[in-house]
Order: structure tokens, then C-alpha cells, then sequence
């Protein structure tokens, strides 16, 4: 068994799929092991919740699993494991009626939030593949959003300005300031789901 487990891991990860295509769970094991954390990661950067990301980051290594059988090697296989992890994250935050990729929790009066972060600079360039498609995405459809709801929108979640603050700047009321915010983030979010894919959770479309 020790050897098994030596020889595993000196495996690459194409031979790795191969085996694991036949029902080789050791070799999926592995699979996992090397690219769990990095997909954690970045479920976290758009989920912002340690629970919710480990469990959708299980959700997509089991469909991965199930969908061996669809990667073709095109791209590299943390490539495609990124774009499952991602398409899995936003299919949560549809169900759960929420985008915190893109917008946060609902602001309190008087409250600051911090500016929304679309940008870990920390990831390599290979393991934000995916998550750099979405952050594309979601700055294109940001630019779609109606001129008066936009500035709004970016001034509090893009630029981390007070809401109250935001008021004061664009002469409306608090309320006002709340009402533009939502209609944005409703905006914005019927937009995002347009782009969950209706092919499953391996594709995501622009």
C-alpha cells in the first residue's frame, strides 16, 4: 500500500484522470489533494464564507469526479477544475439569491462596508483562470447597468465610499441612495444568471 500511495504521487496529472476514469479512487484522492486548496481559495473569494465554500468546493470535486469522462486535455486540468469550482460558486449564490462576488450584504445605516475586492493578488496566474473570466464578466456587466443605479453601485461596493457618504455626494437621500443600491444589485444579478451556463457546471458562458 505504501508503494501504491509513492506511486501516486509521482504521477502527472494526466495519468492521474486516466486512472481515475477507470474507478481508481486513490488516483482521484490525489487529484484532490493537489488541487483542493487553491479551489478552496478561490470558492472563498466569491462565496466570502469558509462553510459555504468548503462545501461547494466538495460539490464540485464530486461532479468532477462524475464528469472525468469530459475532459479532453485542451487546457490544463487545473484549468477546468478552476471553471467547475467557479460555475458551482455561482450557481450558490443564484439559489441563495445572493451575489457577494460582486455586491455585499445589505448595509446598515451608518455603516462601512469594505470596498469589494475582485483582485487576490496572491493567486498565479494559473489557479485565477477561472476566477479572472468572472471578474471580466462581471465588470462588462457592470457596465451595462443604467447610468444612475451604476454610480451608486460602484461608488459604495467598488470604491468602499459610506453609503451615507454616497448620498451626499449625489444630493439624494439616504433612502433614495438604499433604493438606487438595490435596484442595481437586482440588476446586476439577473444579469449574472444569464451567465450560470444551462450546459452544466463545466461551462461558462460570456
Amino acid at each position: 500500500m505504501p508503494n501504491v500511495t509513492v506511486n501516486v504521487r509521482q504521477m502527472d496529472d494526466i495519468d492521474l484522470v486516466a486512472l481515475a476514469r477507470e474507478g481508481d479512487e486513490p488516483s482521484f484522492q490525489e487529484l484532490v489533494r493537489r488541487h483542493y486548496d487553491r479551489a478552496y481559495k478561490q470558492a472563498l473569494s466569491i462565496l466570502r464564507n469558509e462553510e459555504e465554500a468548503h462545501d461547494e468546493v466538495q460539490n464540485a470535486f464530486l461532479k468532477i469526479w462524475k464528469s472525468l469522462g469530459q475532459f479532453q486535455g485542451n487546457s490544463k486540468l487545473s484549468t477546468w477544475i478552476a471553471r467547475i469550482v467557479v460555475n458551482q460558486c455561482l450557481m450558490r449564490l443564484r439559489q441563495l439569491n445572493r451575489a457577494r462576488l460582486v455586491y455585499l450584504e445589505d448595509t446598515a445605516d451608518g455603516e462601512d462596508r469594505t470596498k469589494m475586492d475582485l483582485v487576490d493578488p496572491t493567486q498565479t496566474p494559473e489557479a485565477a483562470t477561472g476566477e479572472r473570466e468572472v471578474r471580466q464578466l462581471v465588470h462588462r456587466e457592470i457596465g451595462r447597468i443604467p447610468a444612475l443605479l451604476r454610480r451608486v453601485f460602484i461608488r459604495h461596493y467598488l470604491d468602499g465610499v459610506p453609503l451615507q457618504q454616497v448620498a451626499d455626494e449625489m444630493n439624494l437621500t439616504l433612502g433614495a441612495t438604499k433604493s438606487r443600491l438595490l435596484r442595481a444589485r437586482a440588476e446586476l444579478r439577473e444579469r449574472l444568471a444569464k451567465h450560470c451556463g444551462t450546459m452544466g457546471a463545466a461551462t461558462l458562458l460570456s
